[in-house]
């Protein structure tokens, strides 16, 4: 990610400005060069027509920072919400939720807007790190369109903190030409790694899902924070260690190019893999793993708070999430959003999976965020 905090120069400003007017760039470009972010204040101070005048009546600003999931957005809707509102949307990506929370917790994350996951939420709210959402402010959240399943876990004791964005789950990407067809069972995934699979294999860089499915391959519960059963995942992990090709949870690239043959994988990417690529499959372990359900959440200390109510509404405006869902692939809970998809999205086995294949999948929980033993866990497996 670029450091917009570093001021760009006044020459350098105008000097891409002026390829901007030119169309030697894009917008995009324009505003997402090193330091442009910061750049639109100057630019919004010194020629106010460039920024749209509904933007400035709302005293929204001109950035709001959105910490997020790697390939979770459609870039093109954050072109069009600057377009709208003459904000600029910076974007940090990460892998775990592990390292949101640790962010948080150590202040000044710089954030206005950031994804948890639904187990995540409430050590959010008992840390008082984040605070109810106006409603008011997001209109374009309608309760009665989401399916409750993936709704439930922003609301506690009453009061909404969280909005839901997307579901799905956690399962396996194989590149079935060269594993031989079908990966759908961790035993298979874990065995493979020290077997034919042997440095082809990669798991997360994030204890929920990397220890839940080693878990799940002894029949465990995908949630367990049982010392005996941690100890059986742990053996297995550091036995597996030396065969992995990498730690990652952004293997998409590893994946397209062949130096992986097997990852864990959440939806969305194993679509958007198994879209271009149609020889990536994408299958859910047949032991069990994991489902879960994203939202967006605003930090109490969040520095653009109005733009960041601005950015969450337009998100979740029907027509802009279906731009979404139909970029990043992740299936959406609200029955608006699916009204306006393709029914070739809609009966996708990957994003909708059959019941049965559903039913032994888990929602993480909230004690796995913050238990020591996983933690402890997941850092000797990645020093090992």
């Amino acid at each position: 990610m670029t450091d917009d905090s570093k001021p760009i120069s006044r020459k350098a400003f105008i000097e891409e400005l002026r390829r901007y007017q030119k169309g030697s760039v894009t917008r995009r470009h324009f505003l997402g060069v090193t330091g442009l972010g910061t750049a639109m204040a100057v630019m919004g101070g010194s020629m106010p027509a460039l920024l749209p005048g509904r933007a400035r009546a709302a005293d929204l600003g001109n950035r709001v920072v959105l910490a997020t999931w790697p390939n979770y957005h459609d870039p093109a809707n954050f072109d069009d919400f600057a377009d709208k509102f003459g904000v600029y949307t910076q974007v940090n990506v990460f892998g775990s939720n592990e390292e949101m929370l640790a962010k948080i917790q150590a202040g000044g994350s710089g954030w206005d807007v950031f994804v948890p996951t639904n187990y995540a939420i409430q050590t959010y709210v008992d840390a008082d790190l984040i605070e109810p959402l106006d409603l008011s402010k997001i209109p374009n959240y309608d309760p009665a369109s989401f399916d409750p399943r993936f709704a439930v876990a922003g609301t506690i004791d009453g009061k909404v903190y969280a909005v839901p964005k997307n579901w799905g789950t956690t399962g396996i990407a194989f590149n079935s030409k060269k594993t031989g067809g079908v990966v759908d069972s961790w035993k298979t995934f874990f065995d493979g790694a020290r077997d034919q699979f042997d440095g082809r294999v990669m798991v997360h860089d994030y204890q929920l899902t990397t220890i839940g499915n080693a878990l799940v391959y002894f029949g465990h519960s995908f949630n367990s924070v049982d010392p005996s059963d941690l100890a059986d995942a742990e053996k297995l992990l550091l036995d597996v260690k030396p065969h992995l090709y990498a730690i990652s949870s952004d293997y998409q690239p590893a994946m397209r190019n062949g130096d992986a043959w097997l990852t864990m994988c959440w939806t969305g990417d194993g679509k958007q893999m198994h879209t271009d690529m149609p020889e990536i499959g994408f299958a859910l372990g047949k032991e069990g793993g994991e489902i879960w359900s994203d939202y967006y959440a605003i930090p109490k200390d969040a520095p653009h708070r109005e733009a960041a109510y601005a950015l969450i509404n337009f998100l979740l405006d029907p027509q802009v999430n279906a731009k979404e869902a139909l970029a990043h692939g992740y299936p959406v809970a609200d029955k608006r959003v699916n009204d306006l998809l393709p029914e070739e999205l809609l009966d996708d086995p990957i994003l909708y999976p059959a019941a049965e294949a559903l039913a032994p999948l888990e929602f993480g929980a909230a004690v796995t965020l913050t238990d020591p033993n996983r933690a402890e866990l997941m850092a000797r497996f990645k020093s090992a």
